[in-house]
């Protein structure tokens, strides 16, 4: 009598989640009204998140209240689309607001994460604060990758006010 051949096995599904937190500060020359509106205005934030290449093709929904939706889509010329999916879950008008997100890449998800963002008057500036709580899965991006990613934004931020004050 002949053995059956046992079933193929699927391989795995990755199921890591590396966990991580990290916080960075800035102090900007402008009034946190000024600094708020750099988060609030499609338009104003469009110009400094990304920390992508420039010549890349992206499509930004912003919705910024309290229930609203943020999403961000930027597609390198011959890459995947990289998206960004949030949620915005507590705004207190130029001093906080908290928001949750996901980040894919084509179909994979790279993270889940919840960020707090606080504005403080820094005498004639604003002192922000940056604190993301991030479950990166299956290996396909690194904490500091992320982390680096957001201070190139902050930068271009600061980059922005700076200019606006130049040419005030």
């Amino acid at each position: 009598m002949a053995t059956a051949t046992p079933p193929a096995v699927p391989p795995a599904v990755p199921s890591t989640a590396t966990h991580a937190t990290f916080v960075i500060e800035r102090t900007y020359d402008a009034a946190p009204a000024r600094v708020w509106a750099a988060f609030a205005d499609r338009e104003a934030k469009q110009q400094w998140f990304s920390c992508m290449d420039p010549s890349a093709e992206s499509h930004m929904e912003l919705d910024f209240r309290v229930g609203g939706r943020e999403v961000n889509r930027i597609a390198m010329p011959g890459g995947p689309v990289h998206r960004m999916e949030a949620t915005y879950w507590d705004v207190v008008p130029e001093r906080r607001f908290v928001y949750s997100y996901a980040m894919h890449v084509g179909d994979a998800k790279l993270s889940v994460s919840l960020v707090t963002v606080e504005l403080s008057p820094a005498g004639a500036g604003t002192r922000l604060v940056f604190t993301e709580q991030a479950a990166f899965l299956d290996g396909h991006q690194e904490p500091a990758e992320r982390e680096r990613g957001t201070e190139i934004g902050l930068e271009r931020l600061g980059e922005l006010l700076r200019a606006e004050s130049a040419s005030a």
